[in-house]
């Protein structure tokens, strides 16, 4: 099981109406702690990002990336999606970007930039060669390239049927503490559900690569008297789900996990979903400072270490 991290306020601060969990419009630095067993230390993602794809221009960002692939050495994780329901109204226009009139959320002009920015990557043309420059005819991709950067491409899917089109496309799923859908039954039973939908679609499209699967979860372990400070009596009204109207619809956010480490270990090895993914993207309270979230990122590595040896529950 991966571990990544990413410094992101607890979900407290969010309420339903303008909740960004999906997916924001920030770059981060991660912390990958490689599979229990491994002799390997731990690495440092160097070079990870989540774009909103209604407010990126798709060939700059397409240059962008591979620039950054290329200096990270080949790690660049890139999370790409329309994003949660956002505070400013119809936002992608004030970047300049104007949808459909049939397309209310941005969503489809999302997926066409998205589009855009991996025929970019895979090195297909974009433009036209201008023969007084180049001295000859034909057609120019974007510079520079990065050869393996398409298989690193995540989209931050809301929905099972979201899932199932992030297959159909060959890219890799990214799901959070929210689903823009309930069925009535726990968020990890439905987000399992979710990736299940996934995985079975890239098998029937016949991908030669195997996917890969990242669920969020924010995940406190209260270790000493200033953790249970901060968190202790949240773990009352965070442990478990909670659902509300979101984007039109009913929407279930997941469950946080704050507790003992023991406890911990026992509900997270339980989390069908945590179960099915291969990587855990854990968010973290970026505003208590670096000393608090080490301390607080060694004790998750440790409630780790043991739910990958605990037996999968029956």
């Amino acid at each position: 099981m991966r571990l990544i991290f990413s410094s992101k306020p607890p979900r407290s601060t969010y309420a339903p109406s303008r909740t960004s969990v999906v997916m924001p419009n920030t770059s981060f630095v991660c912390t990958v702690v490689p599979p229990s067993g491994s002799a390997r230390s731990i690495a440092r993602q160097g070079a990870s990002a989540a774009q909103l794809g209604n407010k990126e221009n798709p060939l700059y960002m397409a240059e962008e990336a591979a620039a950054t692939d290329l200096i990270s050495g080949g790690r660049l994780q890139l999370g790409v999606s329309r994003g949660s329901p956002e505070t400013a109204l119809a936002g992608y226009r004030s970047f300049g970007y104007v949808p459909e009139s049939d397309d209310e959320n941005g969503a489809d002009l999302a997926r066409d930039h998205t589009a855009v920015f991996r025929r970019a990557i895979a090195g297909e043309p974009m433009a036209n060669a201008n023969p007084q420059m180049t001295g000859a005819v034909g057609s120019l991709a974007i510079t520079p390239q990065s050869d393996t950067l398409s298989e690193r491409i995540w989209w931050g899917a809301g929905t099972r049927a979201t899932a199932e089109w992030t297959a159909e496309q060959g890219m890799n799923l990214m799901s959070s503490t929210l689903l823009t859908e309930d069925t009535g039954v726990p968020f990890d039973q439905l987000q399992a559900e979710q990736i299940e939908r996934f995985r079975s679609t890239w098998r029937e499209m016949g991908w030669e690569r195997e996917p890969r699967v990242s669920v969020s979860r924010s995940i406190i372990p209260i270790i000493d008297d200033e953790s249970r400070h901060y968190f202790g009596v949240r773990a009352q009204v965070e442990g478990q789900d909670q659902v509300g109207h979101l984007d039109g619809g009913l929407a279930r956010f997941g469950r946080s996990y704050i507790g003992e480490p023991e406890q911990l270990v026992a509900e997270l090895a339980a989390d069908q979903a945590v179960r099915d993914a291969d990587t855990v993207l854990v968010t973290v309270p970026n505003q208590l400072g670096v000393d608090f979230n080490a301390r607080l990122l060694a004790a998750v590595k440790d409630v780790f270490t043991e739910v990958d040896a605990a037996p999968a529950a029956v």
